[in-house]
C-alpha cells in the first residue's frame, strides 16, 4: 500500500487547501502527484534527483512558488 503525505505548505490558498503536491515512496524512487487528481496517476522520480530538488528548494527557494507551479502545470 502507497502512503501520499501532503506539502507542509499545503493550505495557503484557494480550494480550502487543496491544491498541493501529495508525495510517496514507491518502488521506482518517489512519486508526485496533484491531491485534487489523484486519480491522474503520478510522476515517478529517482529518490536521488528528488533530493536534489528538495535541497535546491532549500537554498533557494521560489519568490512566489504558488504562481510558479501553477505555471509549470499549465
Amino acid at each position: 500500500m502507497i502512503t501520499w503525505r501532503k506539502s507542509s505548505y499545503s493550505g495557503g490558498g484557494g480550494s480550502d487547501g487543496q491544491e498541493c503536491v501529495e508525495v510517496a515512496e514507491v518502488r521506482s524512487g518517489i512519486g508526485l502527484r496533484d491531491s485534487k487528481a489523484p486519480e491522474a496517476g503520478h510522476l515517478s522520480v529517482r529518490r536521488t534527483s528528488f533530493a536534489a530538488l528538495v535541497a535546491r528548494l532549500k537554498r533557494d527557494p521560489p519568490s512566489n512558488a504558488r504562481s510558479e507551479s501553477h505555471d509549470l502545470l499549465a
